[in-house]
């Protein structure tokens, strides 16, 4: 323990340097704010998305899932007419956007206001529900909806006001009857996004007349339960399925958890970043009181008692940069959650964040990780301090010679992380990836000293020859003081190498993916709907689009597509299968593995293959679900005539979906599933046509009609690099924060060289050096 003089020893050590502590509080402070940032918003977009879930399942113990395709009407009227079921609720919802908000998703849940009171209390007539009045209007008048309140009053909208929704290619207008506010608040979370209609109208919003989205059901626990769950199975159609009510939760915390931990390791790296600079500063702190501490030591001062001095410093301003840290990551995290939720709603599922809810978790987390970074850096010095006997204590040159005689082992130390770095990155999975990539950093900054030692010396002569005496004084300076330039130059080069890397990377999928694009979309203009987000294209259209496109002048030939999520059997992750009525790359498709060349693979996709007919998979599907690579593959899909098994005929690259894809010729696609609807129409041109005249055609001809957005491929290419831009902006965000903390640890080297050398660079100047 320190006693009192030594308390007032440290504290004034401290106030005496100010600028070292600045920059030790600051390398703590950015670290920190990362780390908070990100998990802020990592988890406000997680945390949103679960309330939401929530708050839609309500007491609801299963769903009964129609797939893509939905559920008849008549599966419900089954369950309540024929097995007696009471605790049933039918479920019509999807995402549209609201015009007159901005064009912001709102979720439509169309429900039974009768069978709504076991799973939910929206509609309940009381003063957390809606109001007798409201609700009557609700209940006797057609197209209308229930809004949260809080929702409602951002946009300034009150009872009465129209909303006009777009789904697809289509325009549907709503009455707001009433507003829903709730005194929970995690029920108040969850209706942020919410709109709200009986089963009809979001029929009708939807395009599902006749058809049911899911049935929630509350199945008691036990044998009972198990025996009514095994009635219900006996009676749904082939294409439904009945799967626990957080099932879906589950599989959106399985698609975006490499998301989430690749950001909280680009956090991590800036704090180790920061630990370089905290390393350095304590470092010139016990060099600066080596003279104090031999003193001390003199005096009868212990060396644990030096040692706990050197923490209980830096412990202190380690817990002062940890709490600045928190509180600017919680401001950073509420500017941040926006592009994690815009990520996230490109590349996963629709998610809106309105509030940034702050646990106690987080703020502990930061903090302990802070602190336990400062204490961590400063061991090294702190040690070093107490080894050195009180004699000693008083030469400045025996750090160095320490350091000196250091470099073999800590050589050999960065020399086994390097191996332990080649061995993790042969791995498939993403937490040993992230575990070599910071091995291979860290030993690659364990080789610095050697490396500055054998290049100083190397250039010594050269800068000599040059320079004359001032050239043989800077690489002498650099290794005379090896205890803090290779620290400096190590951060340095974990930040380059960061930045490298990540532009790198980044530049690399951009390449791939405008590859990915020339060489599959070869169509001269694509037609889709407006889509919520990137991820968003299996909204319907109806066929009759394209018939209305072919007969436009200019038109050559076309190929519609049908993008829709389907239920792989035996996996939580949907893929997306992409139907196409003809090969829109015009065999240019790049293959890790097909049967031959595009046209027999094409071939043995055809449905006069009858039941075998094959379908070509992405490579990123392949990964995910351990598919391998070569003949013999297959897949089991949820049709509308039940689980099929289909031959893979091909693995190719794409990169359309982070969960992978499913390629299958548009008539096999028919014959499975009872949708006649369309997502895409590629277009091509006649030889000699004008792109610009053509897509204004077909604008024209739909015009006040149904929105359909017209783009050339050029066009195309650009709007696909918007999204790109914006999923990646996170990344090159924490990067280049990274290389701030970088900076400063540099400056903080360079500042604590000159310090040190005060007394030596007035002596040349008093010689006649210049300035």
């Amino acid at each position: 323990m320190l006693n009192s003089g030594l308390q007032r020893v440290a504290f004034r050590s401290a106030l005496r340097r100010p600028l070292q502590s600045i920059l030790f509080v600051a390398g703590i402070a950015l670290g920190v704010a990362l780390i908070v940032a990100i998990d802020l918003a990592n988890g406000s977009a997680s945390r949103g998305f679960s309330l939401f879930t929530e708050s839609l399942v309500g007491r609801a113990t299963h769903v009964i899932d129609g797939g893509s395709g939905g559920l008849a009407d008549s599966v419900y009227t089954k369950l309540r007419v024929d097995l007696g079921v009471q605790n049933a609720a039918p479920v019509v919802d999807d995402y549209v956007q609201a015009l007159e908000m901005d064009a912001q998703p709102l979720h439509v849940f169309g429900v039974d206001p009768f069978a709504e009171p076991p799973f939910r209390n929206y509609l309940s007539a009381n003063a957390a529900g809606v109001p007798v009045a409201e609700l009557t209007a609700f209940l006797t008048q057609p197209n209308t909806a229930l809004m949260a309140l809080t929702l409602a009053d951002q946009y300034k909208l009150k009872v009465g006001d129209t909303l006009t929704l777009r789904y697809g290619a289509t325009k549907h207008v709503v009455t707001l009857v009433g507003l829903i506010a709730s005194d929970d608040a995690v029920t108040e979370q969850g209706l942020q996004n919410l709109l709200i209609t009986d089963i009809s109208t979001a029929q009708e919003l939807l395009g599902m007349v006749g058809k049911l989205t899911a049935i929630d059901l509350i199945i008691p626990d036990g044998p009972a339960g198990a025996a009514l769950l095994d009635k219900i199975t006996a009676i749904l159609p082939p294409n439904a399925a009945i799967q626990p009510a957080g099932a879906k939760g589950s599989a959106v915390s399985q698609m975006t958890a490499a998301f989430d931990l690749s950001l909280s390791a680009l956090s991590l790296l800036a704090l180790v970043v920061g630990m370089f600079l905290i390393y350095n500063t304590v470092t010139f702190s016990v060099i600066q009181r080596r003279a104090m501490i031999g003193t001390l030591r003199a005096l009868g001062v212990t060396r644990l008692q030096v040692f706990s001095m050197i923490l209980a410093e830096a412990a202190i301003l380690g817990v002062i940069g940890a709490l600045i840290g928190l509180v600017t990551g919680v401001i950073a995290g509420r500017l941040a959650v926006g592009i994690v939720t815009q990520t996230v709603s490109s590349l996963y599922f629709t998610v809106t964040v309105r509030s940034v809810s702050i646990p106690p978790f987080t703020l502990l987390k930061g903090l302990v990780i802070g602190l336990g970074a400062a204490l961590l850096a400063a061991l090294p010095p702190a040690y070093e301090a107490t080894t050195t006997p009180p004699t000693g204590a008083l030469k400045r040159s025996n750090i160095e010679a320490k350091i000196r005689g250091a470099v073999p082992a800590v050589t050999i130390g960065g020399a086994v992380l390097l191996i332990v770095a080649a061995l993790l990155l042969t791995s498939h999975d993403m937490i040993p990836n992230f575990g070599g990539m910071f091995a291979l950093l860290i030993g690659c900054a364990l080789f610095t000293p050697l490396v500055v030692l054998l290049l100083m010396n190397g250039l010594r002569p050269l800068l000599g020859a040059l320079l004359g005496t001032l050239g043989r004084i800077a690489p002498r300076s650099i290794t005379r003081s090896l205890s803090r330039t290779a620290v400096a130059v190590a951060a340095l080069m974990v930040a380059v190498s960061v930045i490298v890397g990540v532009n790198a990377m980044v530049g690399s999928f951009r390449g791939t993916v405008q590859d990915w694009l020339v060489t599959t979309i070869r169509s001269d203009i694509l037609i889709s709907p407006p889509s919520i987000s990137a991820n968003r294209q299996d909204v319907p259209v109806d066929p009759s689009v394209a018939t209305t496109i072919a007969a436009i002048p200019g038109v050559g030939s076309l190929s519609v597509a049908r993008n829709v999520p389907v239920p792989v059997v035996g996996d939580n992750l949907p893929a997306e299968l992409n139907a196409v009525t003809s090969d829109i790359s015009q065999g240019q498709r790049r293959f890790a593995w097909a049967i031959g060349n595009f046209d027999t693979t094409w071939q043995a996709m055809a449905i006069s293959n009858g039941d075998a007919a094959g379908v070509i998979v992405s490579e990123t599907f392949a990964a995910k679900r351990h598919l391998p690579v070569g003949p013999g593959g297959s897949i089991t899909l949820r049709t509308d005539r039940g689980p099929h098994t289909f031959p893979v005929v091909g693995i190719n690259y794409d990169y359309g979906s982070d969960q992978g894809s499913v390629l299958m010729r548009d008539e096999v696609y028919r014959h499975f599933w009872d949708d006649k609807s369309i997502s895409t129409v590629a277009v091509w041109v006649t030889p000699g046509a004008n792109v610009q005249d053509v897509i204004a055609r077909i604008k024209a001809a739909f015009a006040n009609k149904q929105d359909l957005i017209v783009q050339s491929n050029h066009d195309l290419l650009q709007s696909v690099f918007v999204i790109f831009d914006e999923t990646f902006a996170i990344t090159t965000a924490l990067s280049l924060l990274a290389t701030v903390v970088a900076f400063i640890g540099i400056l903080s080297a360079l500042m604590a060289l000159q310090l040190e050398r005060t007394r030596e660079l007035g002596t040349m100047r008093a010689n006649g050096m210049t300035r």
